[in-house]
């Protein structure tokens, strides 16, 4: 048999591909899973997940880990670390290249390149994800029972997630750059009858510090130029999504214009034979669950085409 030669290439090994994969695997189709990083994707950025159905608590890393046997035990073959060099998803098979000059080719691929919050980019931020500095509120929000924390933000996902946290925390703080928000008028009204809800406006954070854990940020007022410290229990970042779409931006695959992948209800691209789960495509939630719901859909859909 060609070991170059598969029934379904998925892109991505997070818990949208991995699901994915588990599902083919089961069903007896030949499958590769190809990730550009370490199988889980975002999900083993996740210190604890306390909303996994089934799963009292458990570590993102635990629950990759846990995954990726799965599929590989199903058969699933996992390339992780890998490069893309070359991407051809028109046609009737399907062809993958990678920068070491490996080629993959297949009549099925499922995108599953998932996505991230976009970062403030500022020193600390790197060290204290997932120990203090967060990009979900469902996820982590219980965390910080009776804590401060800060919000940074001031569009609608920072307002209204800031009014979700008030459920847990002492104290929201509402940190934005700007003198206004971009949030829709229901959502900064909502946020300013909150009486647990305080702002730091004109401002942006500069540094973030702590031990094994996130203690405090430094501050910018943008009007003085006057560096400031505030200690923290935690805090939030919503300033946007981006969805790891890079290599697809060719016009190939139908985009929307924040770069998400456009499927139908069956996670169908507007390429016969190809398509997208997960963080990636166009969605208004995501979540572990809702990428591993994308993953079996994609996957049984993927199922159908190459058996029919």
């Amino acid at each position: 048999m060609d070991n170059n030669q598969f029934d379904v290439i998925v892109l991505g090994g997070g818990p949208a591909g991995l699901t994915a994969g588990i599902y083919l695997g089961r069903s007896k189709a030949k499958t590769l899973i190809l990730d550009t990083g370490m199988p889980g994707g975002q999900m083993i950025l996740t210190y604890e997940i306390a909303n996994y159905p089934g799963v009292e608590s458990i570590s993102g890393y635990q629950l990759a880990s846990v995954m990726k046997k799965q599929a590989k035990n199903f058969g699933c073959v996992i390339k992780s670390n890998v490069k893309l060099s070359d991407l051809r998803l028109d046609g009737k098979q399907k062809k993958v290249t990678l920068e070491n000059g490996d080629t993959f080719n297949a009549p099925a691929v499922i995108l599953a390149t998932g996505g991230r919050s976009r970062m403030l980019n500022v020193p600390g931020e790197n060290k204290f994800k997932g120990r203090g500095i967060s990009y979900c509120a469902t996820c982590d929000g219980d965390f910080f029972q009776d804590k401060e924390i800060i919000v940074v933000g001031g569009g609608n996902s920072a307002l209204e997630e800031a009014v979700a946290l008030t459920k847990y925390a002492s104290k929201v703080t509402i940190l934005h750059e700007f003198d206004h928000f971009q949030a829709f008028e229901h959502a900064v009204e909502e946020a300013k009858a909150n009486k647990k809800i305080d702002y730091i406006m004109e401002a942006h954070i500069t540094e973030f510090f702590g031990n094994e854990s996130l203690r405090g940020i430094k501050y910018k007022n943008l009007k003085t130029g006057k560096i400031n410290q505030k200690a923290i229990d935690g805090v939030f970042i919503f300033v946007g999504y981006e969805a790891n779409t890079k290599t697809l931006q060719n016009g190939i695959v139908k985009l929307n214009q924040w770069n998400e992948i456009v499927t139908d209800e069956d996670l169908k691209t507007n390429l016969e034979g190809v398509f997208a789960a997960g963080d990636c495509r166009a969605k208004r939630f995501r979540q572990i669950t809702t990428a591993v719901s994308d993953g079996t859909i994609a996957a049984l859909n993927a199922l159908n085409f190459i058996q029919n």
